[in-house]
């Protein structure tokens, strides 16, 4: 799917925030007309966050108490919905704007529609049976592709499969000799990656 609006860059001479913006605004109307995507963009604010490092972008949206996925929101009885659902915001990551091509973008915002989807007909969303249903339909992944470089990896002791990222600190990478991994129940060895 092209994008092509006035005043909207091309993907690769996209260079500011502004224009980030611009751009996934724009491919999101039209992916919500070519992939059927029932989402209100009206009621959608866009941001970019240069402080993510592990997510492309994300979904920020009120707390609705008892709020179930598969259970439409009666959205007339949540204070301050005005009977529409309550607005969310999808945060963008410049670092993975960065790194990805733009069919990874696309996938990218293809899977927050399907957040924004979930929240504005259940008043909350998930990575469940019925979102991965629905990423299938519209041919999108439920996990992005790491974009960032983990300050640690945990490998499995026998195999050496990778087990865990870490990005800081934290009780995992000082205690990591207390965990076995999955798939071998061996001990897991740490490395920095260069």
């Amino acid at each position: 799917m092209a994008v092509e609006r006035a005043g909207v860059p091309a993907f690769e001479a996209i260079d500011s925030h502004d224009e980030l913006i611009a751009w996934s605004c724009t491919y999101a109307r039209e992916a919500r007309r070519e992939w059927g995507l029932d989402v209100r963009l009206d009621l959608v604010e866009w941001t970019v966050s240069t402080r993510a490092r592990r997510r492309a972008a994300a979904v920020k949206r009120p707390e609705i108490a008892d709020a179930t996925v598969g259970e439409p929101v009666d959205w007339e009885r949540i204070p301050d919905s005005d009977g529409r659902p309550l607005p969310c915001t999808i945060s963008l990551t410049w670092a993975a704007f960065e790194a990805f091509t733009q069919s990874e973008w696309e996938s990218t915002l293809r899977h927050e529609l399907l957040h924004v989807e979930q929240f504005q007909r259940d008043g909350t969303t998930d990575h469940g049976a019925t979102f991965k249903r629905r990423a299938r339909a519209v041919e999108t992944d439920v996990h992005c592709r790491t974009f960032a470089t983990p300050q640690w990896l945990f490998r499995c002791g026998d195999c050496g499969q990778e087990v865990a990222r870490r990005y800081r600190d934290c009780a995992f990478v000082t205690e990591y000799d207390q965990y076995r991994s999955e798939c071998c129940a061996a001990p897991l060895t740490r490395i920095e990656p260069e």
